[in-house]
């Protein structure tokens, strides 16, 4: 014999950061706000529409008498009680489910936390366990040159505070094969080997018999992440080389 479903009182929340006092979901499909769900087992698109006096979510299966009601999120939260199931699987079926709203569950919510907080202790106890050199070289990276005017303390602050609040994008570019590089090119630049022109839009060469094009930054690009591409390339690592031996040379 089968079990009966436990049903459940459920609250939703809007996604955006920013939540608006009264929003208003859209609440039934037309041409103009597209409600569709994919049946998988009949393989259609059946147009959803919440009436709380229908046994069911779907249009298709409702009758003639759908008294149609507004779902309203009140600063940003909506409050489902269990006696009401055609609206939780209105939700349920939803588009806007997981982009425009998601309910709430508190189990996942502290396990996406507990995953955060640990991610920006990884990136923290990262950040204070770098050496001066890589704190040089990260710090060029994701604070630019600035660098060259702030003390080892300050870069350190600096960069504890850039850890915690984006943990992530820290991890990727210390771990990243080519910090090194960048900060190479860094350097390159900084020492005028290399330079940008028209709104850093190309890079040109600056050095002895040699003012040529090096190459256009591809648009939303990061134009030291594509130079130090480029100096891997067969075109590019012999060039690589000069540089590093007179950067050396230049200290």
């Amino acid at each position: 014999m089968k079990k009966n479903l436990t049903l459940t009182d459920k609250t939703y929340r809007l996604t955006r950061e920013q939540r608006p006092l009264s929003y208003m979901l859209s609440s039934r499909h037309s041409l103009r706000s597209p409600l569709l769900y994919f049946d998988e087992d009949q393989g259609v698109n059946r147009p959803l529409r919440y009436a709380r006096n229908q046994r069911t979510p779907f249009e298709d299966e409702q009758d003639g008498n759908a008294i149609l009601e507004p779902v309203v999120f009140e600063d940003g939260m909506l409050f489902v009680p269990r006696d009401n199931q055609v609206l939780q699987q209105f939700l349920h079926y939803h588009p806007g489910n997981g982009m425009i709203f998601k309910e709430i569950n508190k189990a996942q919510d502290a396990s996406e936390e507990l995953e955060l907080v640990e991610l920006i202790l990884d990136a923290q106890i990262l950040a204070k366990n770098l050496s001066t050199a890589k704190l040089l070289s990260v710090s060029r990276i994701l604070i630019g040159n600035t660098v060259n005017k702030l003390t080892i303390p300050e870069l350190k602050r600096d960069i504890l505070v850039y850890a915690k609040h984006h943990p992530e994008d820290f991890i990727d570019v210390v771990n990243d094969p080519l910090l090194e590089l960048q900060n190479d090119v860094h350097l390159f630049f900084d020492n005028n080997y290399i330079t940008f022109r028209n709104n850093q839009k190309d890079v040109f060469y600056n050095l002895p018999g040699n003012k040529k094009k090096m190459l256009t930054i591809p648009f939303d690009s990061d134009p030291y992440y594509t130079v130090a591409t480029f100096m891997q390339s067969d075109d590019g690592v012999e060039i690589y080389k000069y540089m590093s031996k007179r950067l050396k040379k230049d200290k």
